[in-house]
């Protein structure tokens, strides 16, 4: 029988050191790693446009100089791997949790400049994505035109508005904010429709036709064109208008989840640039999403199968141990077809377990999130704070992309509002939901 040393857990149970543990490094803690992230943002990231902040890119390297031979490179807003309206969210969050008043201010400004310059046609609540930095246009899409969009990028856009405005007080730009969330989930509702199997398309025209073809290509059929997790944005968006009575879209929401769950749950990459039928964050965003309409719609059938099914296939991810020499234990890998461990993906692993803790007090959600956030922590670089996109233990990406040309090893670029700062999304719900501290 295999010999195994035993450490304490967060919660009191045990963890062998071949299982997905680690214990706090007290020398470089959780909130650290958060604090040195929302640092190298705010000061080595930042621009502004028509008097407002906003990033300089969405691809940069560990001193936040652009990479723009990188289809991210050019490119700044609120869609999908731009993030502002969510990297903003999370950046005001911690200012006002540590009394930071400017952290506050620059956050409310790049919100600002996603609601004031260009991006959103208030009328219909239609938000494009991206603007391009050297032609200053603006592109549905990260491969700058405006073919297509995801939808569900476009959901998770009117729904961190939602939670934003949460935050602040009362007044216009908080009735701005959830005025657009409105009518960005009535023009998805009104628009797109869901295609022959009952679920959303992974990609639709400006119109809000469907869109069948690979993001880089209008020759080649996406395989996940109808099985993308992305579509549980739509959901997720739908859920909070219902939840605040901005509308009732319960029977919708029904009818999506029914689909999600009589299919054995749809778990295919969110990633715009990934395909692949199981990707590790479409199990977290499925967790969370579900157990959101749970909430709503009172259902414990809902309920179980975000645990049972959604949550639970997480495990297939987890790194329980170091690869090829590099510091994998305690992250997980983004899928089979593309296997290296993206850390805004592992972020919001970190936060179903956490949702999941304080649902049900099981020792083991605890210790998984913080696991996560701890293993995280051991990829930062450089004196700014620069919080590596991905740990590529096994070189799926190429050498000369990783940190001093090792072979395996963290990529050497990160993007801003995401890989490198979401992270603090989950910091900031252990620091604030009162959970055992370890």
């Amino acid at each position: 029988m295999k010999r195994r040393t035993f450490l304490a857990t967060a919660g009191g149970a045990m963890a062998g050191q071949d299982e997905f543990y680690l214990p706090e490094d007290p020398g470089y803690t959780i909130l650290r790693s958060m604090e040195d992230s929302l640092r190298f943002t705010v000061e080595r990231t930042l621009t502004t446009y028509k008097g407002k902040p906003c990033s300089r890119s969405s691809f940069v390297d560990p001193d936040g100089t652009p990479m723009m031979w990188h289809g991210f490179g050019p490119l700044e807003g609120p869609g999908w791997a731009s993030n502002a309206v969510g990297g903003a969210y999370e950046i005001y969050r911690y200012g006002r949790r540590f009394r930071n008043v400017r952290y506050q201010e620059v956050a409310l400004g790049i919100l600002d400049h996603v609601l004031e310059n260009g991006f959103v046609d208030e009328a219909s609540g239609f938000i494009r994505g991206y603007r391009h930095t050297v032609k200053d246009v603006f592109v549905l899409n990260f491969t700058h035109n405006n073919n297509w969009f995801a939808p569900g990028a476009m959901a998770k856009i009117g729904y961190q508005l939602l939670v934003f405005s949460d935050l602040l007080p009362a007044g216009a730009r908080r009735d701005r904010m959830r005025r657009i969330a409105g009518r960005t989930g009535a023009w998805l509702v009104a628009r797109v429709k869901p295609t022959a199997n009952g679920w959303y398309p992974r990609r639709v025209t400006p119109e809000g036709e469907p869109y069948r073809w690979r993001a880089e290509s209008g020759k080649k059929e996406d395989p996940q064109f109808d099985s993308s997790a992305d579509g549980l944005y739509i959901i997720q968006l739908l859920a909070a208008l219902s939840e605040r009575g901005t509308a009732n879209y319960r029977p919708a929401i029904k009818r999506g989840v029914s689909t999600f769950m009589d299919r054995g749950g749809i778990f295919g990459s969110i990633n715009q640039d990934v395909y692949d039928n199981h990707e590790d964050v479409a199990y977290s965003v499925a967790f969370r999403v579900l157990r959101q309409a749970a909430r709503l719609l009172k259902s414990r059938e809902i309920r179980e199968f975000a645990y049972s099914k959604c949550l639970a296939g997480l495990d297939q991810f987890k790194m329980r141990e170091d690869r090829n020499g590099v510091t994998t234990k305690g992250l997980l890998f983004m899928a089979r077809s593309w296997d290296t461990a993206y850390l805004w993906e592992c972020a919001e692993a970190a936060l179903a377990y956490l949702e999941a803790y304080s649902d049900r007090r099981q020792s083991e959600h605890l210790r998984d999130a913080l696991t996560i956030l701890r293993a995280i922590a051991k990829h930062h670089h450089g004196p700014h704070g620069f919080l590596t996109e991905g740990v590529d233990w096994n070189n799926h990406v190429g050498e000369k992309h990783h940190i001093s040309g090792a072979k395996y090893g963290d990529i050497q670029y990160t993007e801003p509002f995401l890989n490198n700062q979401h992270i603090a999304e989950p910091t900031l719900y252990y620091l604030e939901g009162g959970f055992p501290q370890s």
